[in-house]
C-alpha cells in the first residue's frame, strides 16, 4: 500500500522536488542544532509587499512539503536586516525632512515618521509581523539588531576578523578596482554621527577582536566588532549569517543569483555549511517589464484582496516559480476561477494526486471544500449585463441557478460576488468594447435567439450549452471557439468568457432573449 511519504518521494510539485533535495543534507545524521531551518529575508526600509507575501509563502510551502518527507522538527524564521542604513527616504510616508536628517543611521536608530515606535525599524518589523499574522504564517521572527547588540553573533564577528584576509579575497575578485581600495567586509558604526560607515580598515586585530578606521571626522578609532558597534556588508552578511543560525533552506530572487558562489564561500569560510538555495524568477507589469516599488508599476497586495481572495494569490504564487509571470489586475479572474476548480478536484483525488495538487501546498492537510458554485469570470459577465452596482443584485440571479445557496451557506460565493461588482466597475466596465456581428455570426445569432424562444427543457446549463455548440456546427463556425468568441465580442464586449450554457441558465432565457434582441436592434439601427 502506497504511503503518503512514498508518494511524496515521487511527487513532481515543485515544493517537493526542493524539500526532498533538502532531505539529501541530513540523509546520514540529523542536524545538530534538532531542526531544519527555513529563512526568509526582509529590509525593513519600507512596507512588506506582494513580494513579502510570495517569498514567505513559497518557502512555507516547501517546509510543508519537507514535513511530509521526514520527521526531523522545523523551524521558519523571518530575519530583518533593521541594523541596515537608512539609504533613502521612502516616498510613501510622513515627515520627509526628518527622516533626510538621519539618513544612512541604522534603520532602528532613525525615529518612526508615524510616531508609533521607538524607530523607523521598529515601525516596518512590526508591520511586517502583522502582515505575516494576517495570513497565518508560522515563522519566528529574528531582529539583525538585536542578534548584533545581544552578542548572538559575536562568535562569527571574532571568527570573521580571524579570517579577516580570506574573507576579504573572495569579495576583492568580485570588485572593481576603485571599490577595492575602500572595501571592508565590516561597517562600523560611527560612535560620533551614529552612522553606518563605509570606509576602509586601518587594522583588523583577531587578538582582540576589534578594527581600526577613520571616522567621518577624520580621528583614527578602535572599536570591538562585538556588541552592535559593527556590522557586516550585505554580501557577506548572507554567508555570515547562514554560519551563525545554521540555515538550511533560503529563497530569493533571481538578481542574487549571482551571488550565491560568494555568500557560499563566505559561510564555508566561518565554519558554516551553504544552505540549498531556491532562486525564484520576478513579477512582471502588464507590457513585460519588470516591476518595481518606485514605479509603482505592478500591483500591490492590498489591491490583489480588493477583487479576490489571499488564497487565490496564494494559487498564483505557486505558479511556475522559476518562470517570470505578468503581475497585473488581468490575472486575478484566472487564478480564482482555477483555484476554485483545483479545489472541487482535491475531494476526488488519490493520494498522489492531491500531493500534486495546488491547494495542497496552500493549506497543507486542511483543504476545504468549495461553495464557488458559480464561477468568477460568470459573475464577471452577470455584473456586466445586469449593470450590477452591489452584489444583492447578482444574488438575485444566483438564487435561480442554485436555489439553496446563500450568503449565509456560501460564504464563498458571497464575498466572490462582491469582488467580481467591484472588479467589473474598475476594469471591466471602463474597457469594454461591444462589436455589429458579421453576416455569419448575425445569422447563426438569430438562430440561436429562435431556440431560446422556443425552448420549452428546463434552464439546465449542460443542455443549452449543447444547443448553443449545435448553433455555431450547424453554421460552419471553423474553428469552432470563433463561435464563443462572437457571442462573448456582440453580447457581453468582452473577448472570452465562461460556458454560455451556463450564462443563460443563470442569467435567465428570458433576459438572454432581452439581450440578444437589443444587440441585434443596436446592429441595425
Amino acid at each position: 500500500m502506497t504511503t503518503l511519504r512514498d508518494a511524496a518521494m515521487s511527487s513532481k510539485a515543485w515544493p517537493f522536488e526542493e524539500a526532498r533535495r533538502l532531505l539529501k543534507r541530513y540523509e546520514n545524521a540529523p542536524p545538530e542544532k534538532g531542526y531544519v531551518l527555513f529563512e526568509t529575508g526582509y529590509g525593513p526600509s519600507g512596507l512588506p509587499h506582494i513580494g513579502t507575501f510570495g517569498e514567505v509563502l513559497r518557502t512555507t510551502m516547501v517546509r510543508r512539503a519537507f514535513e511530509v518527507l521526514s520527521d526531523i522538527p522545523t523551524k521558519l524564521i523571518c530575519f530583518s536586516d533593521d541594523m541596515d542604513g537608512l539609504r533613502k527616504v521612502p516616498d510613501n510616508v510622513p515627515q520627509q525632512e526628518l527622516l533626510s536628517e538621519h539618513l544612512q543611521r541604522p534603520l532602528t536608530r532613525v525615529p518612526d515618521p508615524f510616531g508609533e515606535f521607538e524607530s523607523f525599524g521598529h515601525y516596518n518589523n512590526a508591520m511586517l509581523r502583522r502582515f505575516l499574522d494576517t495570513f497565518g504564517f508560522e515563522y519566528e521572527f529574528y531582529s539583525a539588531a538585536e542578534y548584533y547588540k545581544s552578542g548572538r553573533f559575536d562568535e562569527t564577528l571574532l571568527r570573521a576578523c580571524e579570517k579577516y584576509d580570506e574573507l576579504m579575497a573572495v569579495m576583492l575578485k568580485s570588485l572593481r578596482d576603485e571599490r577595492q581600495q575602500t572595501y571592508s567586509i565590516f561597517l562600523p558604526i560611527s560612535p560620533t554621527t551614529g552612522r553606518v560607515l563605509y570606509v576602509p580598515m586601518k587594522d583588523v586585530n583577531a587578538s582582540d577582536g576589534t578594527i581600526t578606521f577613520d571616522d567621518e571626522d577624520g580621528i583614527e578609532t578602535t572599536l570591538p566588532v562585538t556588541g552592535g558597534n559593527v556590522k557586516f556588508q550585505w554580501k557577506p552578511d548572507f554567508g555570515a549569517r547562514w554560519a551563525a543560525l545554521g540555515v538550511d533552506f533560503e529563497p530569493y530572487g533571481k538578481e542574487h543569483a549571482p551571488n550565491t558562489p560568494i555568500y557560499s564561500k563566505i559561510c564555508r569560510i566561518l565554519g558554516g555549511k551553504p544552505p540549498e538555495v531556491f532562486t525564484y524568477e520576478l513579477f512582471l507589469d502588464d507590457i513585460g517589464q519588470k516591476i518595481s516599488k518606485s514605479k509603482g508599476n505592478g500591483i500591490s497586495i492590498d489591491e490583489w484582496l480588493t477583487y479576490a481572495s489571499s488564497e487565490s494569490l496564494a494559487y498564483f504564487m505557486y505558479q511556475k516559480p522559476k518562470t517570470a509571470k505578468r503581475l497585473h489586475f488581468d490575472v486575478i479572474p484566472k487564478a480564482v476561477d482555477e483555484y476554485h476548480q483545483q479545489l472541487r478536484a482535491y475531494a476526488d483525488q488519490d493520494a498522489a494526486a492531491r500531493l500534486n495538487n495546488p491547494v495542497f501546498h496552500i493549506h497543507g492537510h486542511n483543504v476545504p471544500a468549495s461553495n464557488l458554485v458559480v464561477p468568477f469570470a460568470m459573475l464577471l459577465n452577470l455584473a456586466s449585463v445586469s449593470g450590477a452596482e452591489d452584489k444583492t443584485t447578482l444574488w438575485g440571479f444566483i438564487k435561480r441557478y442554485a436555489p439553496d445557496a446563500s450568503p449565509e451557506t456560501h460564504p464563498d460565493l458571497d464575498q466572490a460576488a462582491g469582488f467580481a461588482v467591484s472588479y467589473f466597475n474598475d476594469f471591466v466596465k471602463p474597457t469594454r468594447q461591444f462589436r455589429a456581428p458579421t453576416e455569419l455570426e448575425t445569422t447563426a445569432i438569430k438562430d440561436l435567439l429562435a431556440r431560446l424562444k422556443g425552448w420549452t427543457s428546463t434552464a439546465d446549463p449542460e443542455e443549452l450549452q449543447s444547443m448553443v455548440f449545435s448553433v455555431g456546427k450547424e453554421h460552419e463556425f471553423e474553428p469552432l471557439r470563433d463561435w464563443f468568441k462572437a457571442l462573448y465580442e456582440v453580447l457581453l464586449g468582452a473577448s472570452q468568457g465562461p460556458r454560455f450554457g451556463g450564462f443563460i441558465a443563470l442569467y435567465g432565457i428570458s433576459e438572454t432573449i432581452e439581450l440578444i434582441e437589443n444587440a441585434l436592434a443596436e446592429t441595425h439601427s
